[in-house]
């Protein structure tokens, strides 16, 4: 051996790789999303297969498969001219707007901040509802017998 490794060091070496923990895809630092926020509108084309896939199901009313349904509505909205497509793209321009205001209208919540009346407790929902039933106002005993 003239300053080489033998065959079973290069395997070795090459068996033991020392591998990085895997990292969430781009969201280690995001923040929890908020329910609160308006979910973005549907494109042109999901408008049009909302329509497709109803008259779809009632033209294959045995068909199951959800890959087939989206698989169709992509190859007749390939096929739809730009005129056949215009009453789902002006469909769609309607909802972005809509939500264009909702957001502008969110953001404005946000940047004002939570207001007094909404501080959540450190209680559950369970206990609370505990509490509403013991201060329900009737004088109806519980008999423990």
């Amino acid at each position: 051996m003239k300053g080489g490794k033998s065959k079973t060091e290069t395997r070795s070496s090459k068996l033991s790789v020392a591998k990085k923990p895997a990292k969430a895809a781009g969201r280690s630092k995001a923040a929890a999303k908020d329910p609160n926020k308006p979910k973005r509108p549907a494109s042109a084309f999901f408008v049009f297969m909302e329509d497709f896939r109803q008259t779809y199901k009632k033209d294959h009313p045995n068909n199951k498969s959800v890959a087939a349904v989206g698989k169709a509505g992509g190859e007749k909205w390939k096929s739809l001219s730009d005129s056949e497509k215009a009453p789902f793209v002006a469909k769609a321009d309607k909802r972005k707007v809509e939500y264009e205001k909702t957001m502008k209208a969110y953001n404005k919540k946000l940047e004002e901040g939570p207001k007094e009346d909404e501080e959540e407790s450190d209680k559950s929902v369970s206990e609370v509802n505990d509490e509403d039933d013991a201060d329900d106002g009737s004088d109806e005993e519980e008999d423990d017998d």
